[in-house]
């Protein structure tokens, strides 16, 4: 049976732009394999999705104007315009545009 396989959008974050690009400057230099690197990409993936769900318990409200959404491959996607988001410690932020990707936490086929 195959390992499961996680969603990739983290890539896309801080940290995982800048693994991204030490990663392709490491294959530039001939110092690593482009399938070591695609391994470590994939543990990335795995370690984010899992801490992230394991370790953060914070909770947070929000209320702005549902500007656009889309639903396509089993993710959600809206963005929110002119938003207010309230934290746990009722500390509030005030933002022009807020996006919310929202996907099932169980793969296709999974019980």
């Amino acid at each position: 049976m195959n390992a499961p396989t996680y969603y990739e959008f983290y890539r896309r974050s801080t940290i995982g732009t800048s693994l991204t690009d030490a990663l392709d400057a490491l294959i530039g230099e001939q110092r690593i394999q482009p399938q070591l690197a695609m391994k470590v990409l994939a543990n990335f993936d795995r370690v984010t999705s899992d801490n992230l769900r394991d370790s953060v318990k914070s909770k947070l409200t929000f209320k702005g104007h549902l500007h656009t959404y889309r639903f396509c491959d089993d993710v959600w996607t809206f963005v929110i315009k002119d938003v207010n988001i309230k934290f746990d410690d009722n500390e509030t932020v005030n933002v022009d545009k807020f996006k919310i990707v929202a996907c099932n936490s169980k793969k296709a086929g999974e019980v």
